[in-house]
């Protein structure tokens, strides 16, 4: 059990960090890379808990991680960054420090909320639900933060990662729930892949805040 649990806590613990350190990015191809290393860690996490709960759908889970995130995803990230030659740093609302401290708190919230709520838990579970919900939190804080489209897409899928681990780390978590969540991302993702061409095609950029300057020109 020991085992179990150190392996579980490291890998969720080098997800978080990921989740942490795209927050101190303005390079889309450093947050791609970081995106793609949560989801190498999260498809690991996956198929280690498949074994730990002997579920055979957590391998399933980790399959469709390590095909879907760890793959296709970000190959489909990098395809845009090439096409629209964004190779500029991406604006910040905040400057990198406070984003930083935001990131600390909002770490610090969701253990001081969730630990608490879920004392009659397994400690491996409440713990993976620690690191699951920061993880949510951060890809929050970084979709509000940034004013890129794409760099926005990656903290929502940065936010669906968080929820991906709280999942496998609940056992009796049904695959068809997971499965259904991984094929959402997927039409989510070729749908804003085609918003962004058309975005790219009006208006020569992706940066959300020129947009809201067109808006509010337009009333």
């Amino acid at each position: 059990m020991s085992l179990t649990f150190s392996l579980a806590h490291f890998m969720g613990g080098i997800i978080l960090l990921c989740a942490f350190l795209q927050l101190s990015q303005r390079r889309l191809a450093a947050m791609i890379t970081l995106y793609q290393t949560e989801a190498l860690v999260l498809s690991a996490a996956a198929f280690w808990q498949g074994y730990a709960q002997g579920e055979l759908n957590l391998y399933l889970t980790g399959l469709i991680t390590f095909t879907l995130k760890a793959v296709l995803l970000p190959w489909g990230l990098r395809e845009i960054v090439r096409r629209f030659n964004m190779v500029r740093a991406v604006e910040t609302a905040l400057p990198m420090a406070m984003a930083m401290i935001l990131g600390l708190a909002l770490i610090g919230v969701a253990v001081l909320v969730l630990l608490p709520v879920t004392m009659g838990t397994l400690s491996l579970t409440r713990e993976d639900l620690a690191i699951a919900l920061s993880v949510v939190l951060l890809g929050l804080l970084l979709m509000i933060l940034r004013r890129n489209a794409l760099a926005q897409i990656i903290g929502f899928l940065s936010m669906e990662n968080g929820l991906v681990l709280a999942a496998i780390g609940m056992p009796g978590m049904p695959f068809v729930a997971e499965f259904s969540v991984a094929l959402l991302v997927l039409l989510a993702f070729l749908v804003v892949g085609a918003f962004l061409f058309r975005i790219r095609e009006h208006f020569d950029t992706l940066d959300l805040s020129g947009l809201e300057k067109i808006e509010r020109r337009g009333r």
